[in-house]
């Protein structure tokens, strides 16, 4: 038996603003450092529709604004083991089971980096059992969910006892920074905080993980990726990026349809990482995707922005709220830094 996906869960922190909201602190701070142009692209990305409101890992705006390089990795350390701890919590419990379950632990972030890893703290919050299994993946960027749970598959297929839980978790706003550059403005409009985790059983449950597929773009890494500046993260986006990613997205999803004769309108669910109004679009138009399909993914982005690596998992847990049927096949879609796309096409138990 293939290892399934028997339950989803999300968490976001407390604290949120609407676009409105947010663009008027960053307007309060930087109106004065700013160029001209950089202040009209502002206003113009903050008022597109598409996003309403994103959640933050900060307890109020003033301080997120004033603190240092050292005090941002202690608020990543915080929050990113608080929100992986509250959405472990409520897939085990959705799945009717407790911490004393879990054989296996995945955890994927790419907006912090703490040694020893996350897991780890995540080991001793929990009282999860010492020999445990545990890896932690980073610099897969926001397609990181589903190398995440390729790797979880894994130790779930090896394991007939017990359960595996893959958690993506991400602190995008530990990665703020502002400047003129196109980059960091649209980055400072779209993405916001969050966790999902998934738990893994070797039971007909859920979701069954038929097959997944990758496809690695290097040469064009510098379209989509972090860059130090200063010894501090600052997000680069190409201009070109929707063209880019809807190629490598269109490969692995044919990837996955073509070899059983599946076309893309027998895929009724579709969790499409909201990387954006102008790449779903994109992403869209190249695979023949409809408004129908696209539904939960403009949810999501409309309600949290991009919360990176897990926004994939907030989508699937959007359509499990809209209802899938046994048998109906499920795709998920996530892309990011590498340049990658990464799919995992699932079947309803």
């Amino acid at each position: 038996m293939k290892p399934h996906i028997a339950s989803i869960a999300v968490a976001t922190p407390p604290f949120a603003l609407e676009q409105a909201q947010s663009m008027a602190h960053l307007l309060r701070r930087y109106s004065d450092k700013l160029k001209p142009r950089s202040l009209s692209l502002l206003r113009k990305l903050f008022a597109h529709p598409g996003i309403t409101k994103r959640y933050f890992a900060f307890d109020d705006v003033d301080s997120f604004f004033n603190e240092d390089p050292d005090s941002r990795i202690s608020r990543f350390n915080k929050w990113s083991v608080a929100l992986s701890e509250q959405a472990i919590l409520k897939a085990l419990s959705n799945a009717g089971l407790t911490t004393d379950s879990v054989s296996g632990l995945v955890v994927n972030t790419c907006t912090g980096y703490i040694c020893p890893g996350i897991s780890t703290y995540l080991i001793e919050k929990l009282g999860l059992r010492r020999d445990t299994k545990v890896y932690d993946l980073v610099g897969g960027g926001c397609g990181g969910a589903i190398p995440n749970l390729e790797v979880a598959g894994a130790l779930a297929g090896n394991s007939s006892e017990g359960a595996v839980v893959s958690v993506s978790v991400e602190i995008c706003s530990a990665t703020f920074q502002m400047g003129d550059e196109l980059s960091l403005l649209v980055s400072n409009a779209l993405f916001g905080d969050g966790a999902a985790a998934a738990v893994l059983r070797n039971r007909p449950e859920g979701f069954e993980l038929i097959e997944s597929s990758g496809c690695y773009v290097p040469e064009d890494r510098d379209a989509i990726r972090y860059v130090h500046k200063n010894g501090q993260l600052h997000n680069q986006l190409s201009t070109n990026l929707d063209d880019l990613v809807r190629k490598a997205a269109s490969r692995v999803v044919s990837r996955l349809l073509e070899p059983r004769s599946l076309k893309v309108h027998d895929v009724k669910h579709w969790a499409l990482h909201t990387g954006g109004e102008k790449i779903i679009n994109s992403i869209r138009d190249e695979i023949g995707l409809t408004e129908p399909q696209l539904y939960s993914t403009r949810r999501v982005l409309a309600e949290y922005g991009n919360m990176s690596s897990p926004t994939v998992w907030f989508v699937l847990n959007e359509l499990m709220k809209q209802g899938i049927e046994s048998g109906e096949w499920c795709m998920m879609v996530a892309f990011g830094a590498g340049l990658s796309a990464h799919a995992y096409l699932l079947r309803k138990a």
